[in-house]
Order: C-alpha cells, then structure tokens, then sequence
C-alpha cells in the first residue's frame, strides 16, 4: 500500500460520526446547531440479578494473588 491511500482510525471515526449526524439532520429536519435533550428517566432496579452476582463472585482474584493471573503461559522457545 502506498501512504497516500493510507488514512488512520481517527480520521474513519471522524468521517462516520460527521456521516451519522447528517443523516439524523436528513431524518429529524433540525438546525446543525440544535442540541436535542433527553430527559425521560426510568427506574431500572437496584443491585445485581442472580446472573450477575455469580459473575462478579467468580471474577475476584483468588486470595493471596492481588489480582494476578493464576495460571501461567506456556514458555516459548
């Protein structure tokens, strides 16, 4: 490839977020200057489900480690 066709990540993620907002301007027919707010909160719950709880009891590091891995890579050669 040649550095002229090159581009970086940066310059994708600007280009599809600038793509993203004309099309909701295209959508929604507003100002480019037009901040739209949200503000409708709904109540979600408290704490973790069963699910989640398992999970996060599973994902603490075994005592004596201070979140070191317990296993240990293959040695390469």
């Amino acid at each position: 490839k040649s550095r002229r066709y090159s581009t970086t990540l940066g310059a994708l993620r600007d280009a599809r977020a600038e793509w993203r907002r004309a099309q909701a301007l295209e959508a929604t027919e507003t100002d480019r200057d037009t901040t739209l707010v949200l503000a409708h909160w709904i109540y979600a719950g408290t704490g973790l489900t069963d699910a989640e709880a398992w999970l996060a009891e599973t994902l603490e590091p075994a005592p004596g480690t201070e979140g070191e891995p317990t296993w240990t890579p293959a040695a390469t050669s």
